[in-house]
């Protein structure tokens, strides 16, 4: 799995917006019967995914195979490549499928607030599912205002891979200024001062650099209770973006962006990680998979991401989203939905599979401690980073998308030195996010 949620998210937020005002209402559907006697009368359900890779296909109607067996008067229809979108105008349509699968967490706050996807704390708790079975850094993601209306099943967890060969020997950095002096250390020029290879790209256009995964590394808040923009207000925003710009003006913006913008696609083989470019990156658990095809004799570690030098106790965790499902409203088999997505979310033996054949992280403590799952050390990292107490996830918000690109907007003008006003810039971030809110509050 790919994380293709910031772009689906991008893609879906327009129809996301007018769903708020038609798709449902608060309170959600009835009340579900899940729990009760058992209906093992035959039943076809249907499920819609957005899994379009051949080997993400087999992974995905493998698991299938398992739950078939174990409710085999449950058939199940796929359909693969959907988005968040389609999903959305089917259940204002009234003809929804019966279990939805969605990459994008960003949309979980719409989900829930306007009914696209049910309440399912009902369905979870007539079925007695344990919640202490998931990390709970996966709730922020998974509900919003008190409403679960997905479940996790995958995670994505972010940390730092590193070239040992380009490293010389040193050890990852655990702290934001040994990764500068490591990458200032490891950075190659020509005679003209040009990059050929980068320690680290400090740019937040890089790749996995955006600051949802950034911000993890200094503790950084997005926003307030109230849904209000904390950005301006939490001294660790400037943290992070004061040592960012200290590292961007060493390489020269210039230079760094044409170095950046000469590099490969982040999707295929001529990844600059992979390709030997850059020593150090930030990435998700999936690059482990794309170097075991793509760059076999890569000697490389991975590590946690570096943290800021006064908050050691953040070291060993990292950002954490994943994929979600749920059954949206109007499904036609809401009971045998749910069996699907209890067996996909809960079931150690179909998370273990499907982490083993897409190598994303599974989303249970239980998966987690299954000696069935593959495990490499450079994987195991991955897997500590989800379980580990100080990772963190960006909370449910109803302008997720909108606030993610106005903090990275500005990101960006302060990079390139077209903001020199730190201040003013995050109070600018604060106010257009709370305008937005004011918009959005009412619908």
């Amino acid at each position: 799995m790919k994380p293709r949620r910031w772009q689906l998210a991008l893609a879906a937020l327009a129809v996301l917006a007018s769903a708020a005002c038609t798709a449902g209402t608060e309170n959600g559907p009835a009340k579900p019967q899940a729990g009760s006697t058992p209906d093992r009368r035959p039943v076809t359900i249907t499920m819609w995914h957005g899994f379009v890779a051949d080997n993400e296909l087999k992974a995905f109607d493998d698991a299938l195979a398992g739950f078939r067996a174990k409710y085999p008067w449950i058939t199940v229809k796929t359909s693969k490549a959907v988005q968040d979108d389609q999903i959305i105008q089917a259940a204002r349509g009234g003809n929804p499928p019966d279990v939805a699968l969605s990459f994008t967490t960003d949309s979980v706050a719409t989900f829930c607030k306007t009914g696209v996807f049910q309440d399912l704390k009902p369905y979870m708790s007539a079925s007695k599912v344990d919640e202490s079975i998931f990390p709970k850094v996966i709730a922020e993601y998974t509900q919003y205002q008190g409403k679960r209306c997905v479940m996790p099943m995958l995670a994505d967890t972010y940390g730092l891979y590193y070239n040992k060969k380009l490293m010389k020997g040193a050890q990852p950095p655990k702290t934001l200024s040994e990764l500068s002096a490591l990458a200032k250390k490891c950075t190659v020029r020509d005679a003209q001062g040009n990059i050929k290879v980068a320690g680290f790209v400090p740019s937040s256009q890089m790749y996995e650099n955006a600051p949802i995964h950034t911000g993890a590394m200094v503790g950084a808040k997005w926003t307030n209770p109230d849904g209000t923009s904390a950005i301006g207000g939490d001294p660790a925003w400037q943290q992070l973006m004061k040592w960012q710009k200290d590292l961007v003006d060493w390489f020269g913006y210039d230079k760094l962006e044409k170095f950046r913008k000469s590099l490969g696609d982040e999707w295929s083989a001529a990844n600059p990680f992979m390709k030997g470019k850059v020593a150090m990156a930030i990435d998700g658990e999936w690059r482990n998979a794309m170097i075991a095809t793509d760059a076999k004799g890569l000697d490389y570690g991975t590590a946690p991401m570096p943290v800021a030098d006064d908050k050691p106790q953040l070291y060993g965790g990292g950002f954490i989203a994943g994929t979600i499902i749920g059954i949206p409203r109007g499904a036609a088999h809401s009971d045998a939905a749910w069996e699907l997505v209890r067996y996909l979310t809960t079931d150690t033996g179909a998370l273990v599979s499907l982490s083993n054949a897409l190598r994303n992280v599974p989303s249970t403590l239980p998966a987690l401690q299954s000696p069935k799952l593959d495990k490499d050390p450079n994987f195991q990292t991955f897997l500590d980073i989800f379980a580990n107490p100080s990772s963190s996830t960006l909370p449910a918000h109803i302008n997720s998308v909108f606030n993610q690109q106005t903090l990275q907007e500005a990101q960006i003008k302060w990079e390139s030195g077209r903001a020199p006003d730190l201040d003013a810039l995050l109070a600018e971030v604060d106010k257009k996010i709370d305008d937005k809110l004011k918009l959005t509050a009412g619908d």
